[in-house]
């Protein structure tokens, strides 16, 4: 039959010795090899459904031959999409050698595997799309290394259509986790929050050892009343500490480079952190500030307040700042603020 040129016959033949395999209730290693060899040579000519169909069929069986499982995993995306995501019999080498030829496609399918090994995925890592690394991001199955995670981390904060994927993997170094906080929207930031409140105190510690190793401080021209602004604050603090008086007097200055270095003074983060949250309005990224620092509400709200006094619906929302101020727990700004902190230690 299988010396036939009707494809119908090689179809037929094809059949039968899948039923035949599947009715067997065990197979010897050569008996598999053998099936293996043959139905591979039957599927030559075999057009795209009846590949997808048999593909289907093996893609979770423990005993399938490999050659069969390593052709359907080669082969156009609709026949190779059920091995690839599911079979057992694949290797990670021949995962890998997937990955290293595969289109993105294939690496899609790889990424949703149950379990993908550190191996596989920083190989996947380094050829993926964005389409293919959300995907990656997204399998709390596949086990990535540090250098494949910051590579990941990297490119997730230049691209928004990762920044959900990155903040919400749970296998996601914390450090990592905090250098997403300035670049994505209000709700990802707070479910960082809550992931840094929740965070095993060794495991934190561990967290921020890596991440001080990773930092750098960046580049960039201290503004020009800097020195100016840094006297004035030595000129207005009475004692070791800045009192609540004290900051608000800054505030009420009209001096910006002065407010930052003394809020930054009080957190203990260094002065650019604290700029750029100002410059960009970032009144969450301030209530963690504030918090950290142990100031009241109502300051908290008279500085949100003055930063925003451009925008015309501050008044409107200050009572929803208000709200987060009072369910943000000093325990959360604090672990959060201490992976801020690694910017003044990296740069010490």
């Amino acid at each position: 039959m299988a010396r036939e040129p009707s494809s119908e016959r090689r179809r037929e033949l094809l059949r039968e010795l899948t039923e035949h395999f599947f009715g067997a209730p065990a197979h010897t290693p050569a008996e598999i090899e053998l099936y293996g060899e043959v139905l591979t040579r039957l599927l030559s000519d075999m057009e795209t459904a009846v590949r997808v169909e048999l593909a289907k069929r093996y893609a979770t069986l423990l005993n399938a031959p490999r050659p069969l499982i390593r052709r359907f995993a080669v082969d156009r995306i609709e026949v190779a999409e059920p091995v690839l995501g599911s079979s057992p019999v694949l290797t990670d080498e021949d995962l890998l050698a997937v990955v290293g030829t595969g289109s993105q496609p294939h690496l899609r399918a790889v990424s949703r595997r149950a379990e993908v090994s550190e191996a596989v995925s920083d190989a996947i890592v380094q050829r993926s799309d964005d389409e293919t690394l959300k995907v990656l991001l997204g399998n709390d199955g596949a086990r990535l290394s540090r250098r494949a995670s910051e590579d990941a981390i990297d490119r997730a904060r230049r691209n928004p259509a990762l920044h959900e994927a990155a903040v919400d993997r749970r296998a996601l170094p914390a450090d990592l986790l905090n250098e997403m906080y300035f670049v994505v929207g209000s709700e990802l930031r707070r479910r960082i929050l809550a992931r840094n409140a929740s965070l095993d105190p060794n495991l934190l510690e561990d967290a921020l050892s890596a991440g001080l190793a990773r930092v750098a401080t960046e580049d960039g021209v201290w503004p020009k009343d800097y020195r100016e602004a840094l006297r004035q604050v030595r000129a207005s603090r009475s004692g070791e500490r800045l009192t609540p008086g004290e900051i608000t007097r800054i505030l009420r200055s009209g001096s910006r480079t002065a407010f930052c270095i003394a809020l930054a003074e009080l957190s203990d983060v260094d002065f650019r952190t604290v700029a750029r949250i100002l410059e960009q309005q970032e009144i969450d990224g301030l209530a963690v500030l504030c918090r950290a620092a142990d100031l009241d509400g109502p300051l908290f709200l008279t500085i949100a307040l003055a930063i925003l006094d451009e925008d015309a619906h501050a008044m409107g929302q200050a009572r929803s700042y208000s709200h987060f101020y009072a369910e943000l727990s000093k325990s959360a700004a604090m672990r959060t603020v201490r992976f801020w902190k690694m910017r003044r230690l990296g740069a010490a």
